[in-house]
């Protein structure tokens, strides 16, 4: 009987500042290696240096590329402060996509929320002016684009001022203190499927086909 091939996930809360890899030579940046003194894992794509919340780490490339691919469209949901007050048909804009400088967003799921109740506080604070009052909004993706939860927000006019992400999946941050860290044992995708290369012709037909290129 064949036995399910496991993989090691680990789910991190990764706090405000931190660089989402493992060294940073060059600026000595606080990084992953400063939270998960765990040999052999990666990171299962980015959650930016200013943002926070869950990052998945894994052993095994498979699911690495299932979490991080955009191709796979897991869904991942972004607990969003943002300034001001988001109209409804700024909520609708976000929920049918918007047109960012590299293209139309997918539709996403869009809602007000209250303040996350338990919500740590960020180390430095957000930068408040006091005439303009902040909301949370959350937001579910399925694609990953550079900064592209910032980017929605300002492109409906309303610029984000925390990003923390809650959900990558069915994983979330519930339990999780910032800097926390909890591994899952998860059976692990198959791997893709390689494309075999064409073989190479020989002989006259071969011959002939190379003249046609010229």
């Amino acid at each position: 009987m064949r036995q399910t091939r496991t993989a090691r996930l680990i789910l991190l809360n990764k706090p405000y500042g931190v660089l989402p890899q493992f060294t940073d030579r060059e600026h000595g940046r606080s990084t992953l290696a400063d939270l998960v003194p765990v040999p052999g894992v990666y990171p299962a794509g980015r959650l930016d240096r200013d943002s926070e919340g869950l990052l998945a780490l894994s052993d095994d490339g498979a699911l690495i590329a299932r979490i991080a691919d955009p191709r796979h469209k897991l869904p991942k949901t972004y607990w969003v402060q943002v300034e001001g007050v988001p109209t409804d048909a700024a909520l609708e804009r976000l929920r049918r996509g918007v047109t960012l400088n590299d293209g139309p967003t997918l539709p996403a799921a869009a809602e007000r929320m209250e303040e996350p109740p338990g919500l740590w506080p960020r180390d430095p604070p957000i930068r408040v002016r006091a005439a303009i009052p902040a909301t949370w909004i959350a937001l579910t993706l399925r694609e990953g684009r550079n900064r592209q939860v910032r980017r929605m927000t300002a492109a409906v006019g309303f610029p984000t001022l925390r990003l923390i992400r809650w959900s990558i999946g069915d994983w979330t941050l519930d339990g999780l203190a910032p800097g926390a860290w909890r591994e899952v044992t998860v059976p692990a995708p198959a791997p893709a499927a390689r494309v075999r290369p064409e073989p190479r012709r020989s002989g006259p037909a071969a011959a002939g086909s190379s003249r046609r290129r010229r």
